[in-house]
């Protein structure tokens, strides 16, 4: 399964920077980056912050998809 998400979909609907999201949830630019671009899935903490700094809910912002071949 891969973690997908609309971080930066729903960042930008907020009007917000990367360095102001990761200021408010306590990261570096770099973090937001890296989970926008799929490249680190954050911890529970860490997603549950991002969704209350945007306004979101966890499920908005975060789902799994199967991964291509169908294996888990």
């Amino acid at each position: 399964m891969n973690l997908c998400n609309r971080l930066k979909e729903i960042r930008l609907q907020r009007e917000l920077t990367q360095e102001s999201l990761a200021e408010a949830v306590g990261v570096t630019r770099q973090t937001i980056i890296a989970v926008e671009k799929s490249r680190f899935v954050p911890s529970v903490k860490l997603a549950l912050e991002l969704a209350l700094a945007l306004e979101a809910s966890l499920e908005d912002l975060f789902w799994l998809e199967k991964s291509k071949g169908g294996k888990a």
